[in-house]
């Protein structure tokens, strides 16, 4: 079963998540804003050099560090390398006590009742089998709701809920992710019947199966405050989803008990080109306004 004392930061500590897992189709756009744009590179592989080297720099960083982020997610590319000499996982919790989690999911289908399920993932077991033995504490998967359609939520929110018990049952804990769109008409909606799919679920599970929830921010404050406190629910984290990170932080304080996991709104500002000290200072304000944000 999990590591107790990765268990216990999660719970209990205080911090945030760092979404670290863009692949392959996000990385491009991520290396962009990043300031390298395609010409660094000319093959796939390359592109996981480059964009490995620049987390390196970022879970490196002495600003990065378990005293205010308490998980970062991966993809499998990352996982499969090293930092610093150690796995990434390893290096993440041995050096920065810093709980590492996988992203398993394969991308999205194509829309259907005005939601995205996750593709099929067939090669999940050997991959959560591969988590385990390179110490990663849990997973992180996406399906996106773009309308409040009652048929796409409840798709959405039973696939998350199957295979996030086929996780929990490798013994790992899953976050489930069913992203909102930020720029869906019927956003108010749609949350409504999300957090009512995702209750019922959850008083589905056993006694001691344990999930995690990311989702995006609401638009009623403090609007998923009893998935929060659900017996079966380790934590709840909002995604910035599109949210410059002022807006992501200034709405994500108005939610007590939740807390961020960021990605494009963690690396805003952050830059190829920028000096260590300049890329240092500019994560530790980043990271800094993260925190303050998740510590409502």
């Amino acid at each position: 079963m999990n590591n107790s004392n990765q268990l216990d930061k999660i719970r209990n500590e205080l911090g945030f998540i760092a979404a670290l897992d863009q692949s392959g189709g996000s990385t491009p756009k991520a290396l962009a804003n990043y300031g390298v744009d395609a010409s660094a590179y000319g093959s796939d592989e390359e592109m996981f050099d480059v964009v490995h080297a620049m987390r390196t720099r970022i879970v490196t960083s002495p600003a990065f560090n378990g005293d205010r982020i308490m998980g970062a997610i991966l993809f499998e590319n990352t996982l499969d390398r090293e930092i610093g000499g150690q796995g990434s996982a390893d290096y993440l919790w041995n050096e920065k006590r810093v709980v590492p989690f996988l992203k398993v999911d394969q991308g999205l289908a194509e829309e259907d009742h005005g939601a995205q399920l996750m593709k099929p993932m067939p090669g999940l077991d050997a991959l959560l089998q591969k988590a385990r033995q390179k110490n990663v504490f849990g997973t992180k998967m996406r399906s996106v709701i773009k309308t409040a359609d009652p048929q796409g939520v409840s798709a959405v929110v039973a696939q998350q809920f199957e295979i996030g018990s086929q996780i929990v049952a490798a013994g790992l804990v899953p976050i489930i992710e069913p992203e909102v769109d930020i720029n869906s008409p019927q956003k108010s909606a749609t949350e409504d019947l999300l957090k009512t799919e995702i209750l019922a679920h959850l008083d589905r599970l056993g006694e001691g199966q344990l999930v995690m929830l990311k989702l995006t921010l609401p638009e009623q404050d403090n609007f998923y405050a009893d998935c929060i406190q659900h017996a079966n629910v380790l934590k709840v984290v909002a995604l910035s989803g599109g949210y410059s990170r002022e807006e992501a932080n200034q709405r994500l304080a108005r939610q007590n008990g939740m807390v961020a996991s960021f990605s494009r709104a963690l690396t805003e500002g952050l830059s190829a080109g920028q000096t260590d000290e300049e890329f240092d200072r500019m994560l530790d304000a980043s990271i800094a306004s993260i925190y303050q944000a998740s510590c409502s």
